[in-house]
């Protein structure tokens, strides 16, 4: 394919009045992008979220999964779509786990011919301004670009105590009994190259809540996959119900020693 340098890049660049140089340099960033955001009632945030995404990164595209939220986000979700040909909304029937819809959502993106895809939940947590370092791994030559609150520069803001313990102590649980050098495997921003989720091959993956953002790291490091570590603040949501739970948490962990018996049978 033609990197559109010389004369066909000067008409473009002029077009969009950039000089050639940086029209190409741009176009780099530009490879076709999917943010996708699975929701559960989430009507008080979604629109902010929406905004503020598409203000950041305005040439990807969104795609909400809704799970039938019995708020109306669904409804309001089909309403941004309906006036911003960028957005997108999968419904579903119901409550189906945040692992599947980032499954279905990935594979419908795939078929659909992206080349990068976004992981970013709707509550305000995950801000939009990091999205920039994420452009610049995935340009740096990084398969996998995980938004870590456990790196420098990385932090947390609004959480108590027994959240702090529950989360860190999980990466590092996690971690131990895995043997990964990923120092936050529990983070909810996540991005995958196409080469990435061919690799790790989604039809593989078995984990479904939370522990989904552990198996799909764990694959793709045991896969040679190159992962990056970009600082993140993660600010507690200030509206609507957190979907986290001790329960969810335990099966998290649970899981970890599933995926280490499955590599050492060589079952993954």
């Amino acid at each position: 394919m033609s990197e559109m340098r010389g004369t066909e890049g000067d008409r473009v660049a002029g077009a969009v009045g950039l000089p050639c140089d940086l029209w190409y340099f741009a176009r780099k960033s530009m490879q076709r992008t999917l943010i996708v955001t699975p929701t559960y009632n989430e009507i008080e945030n979604l629109g902010a979220f929406v905004d503020r995404v598409r203000k950041a990164l305005p040439e990807a595209h969104m795609l909400i999964v809704d799970d039938n939220s019995p708020d109306g986000t669904g409804a309001l979700a089909d309403g941004i779509a309906a006036k911003d040909d960028h957005v997108k909304v999968m419904h579903r029937a119901g409550k189906l786990g945040l692992g599947t819809a980032y499954l279905q959502a990935f594979t419908r993106g795939v078929a659909e011919g992206y080349e990068r895809f976004i992981e970013m939940d709707a509550d305000m947590s995950h801000d939009p301004k990091y999205l920039a370092s994420f452009v610049q791994a995935f340009d740096d030559g990084y398969d996998v670009v995980v938004g870590s609150r456990n790196v420098d520069g990385g932090a947390v803001e609004g959480w108590g105590l027994g959240r702090h313990i529950m989360s860190k102590g999980g990466s590092l649980y996690s971690r131990s009994v895995l043997g990964l050098p990923v120092k936050d495997l529990t983070t909810g921003y996540k991005a995958f190259t196409r080469r990435a989720l061919d690799t790790i091959d989604l039809t593989r993956v078995r984990s479904n809540g939370y522990s989904f953002q552990i198996e799909m790291t764990f694959r793709a490091s045991l896969a040679g996959l190159k992962i990056k570590e970009v600082p993140i603040v993660f600010v507690d949501r200030t509206k609507g119900q957190s979907k986290m739970s001790r329960k969810i948490f335990a099966e998290a962990i649970a899981v970890v020693w599933r995926l280490r018996a499955d590599a050492i049978l060589g079952r993954l």
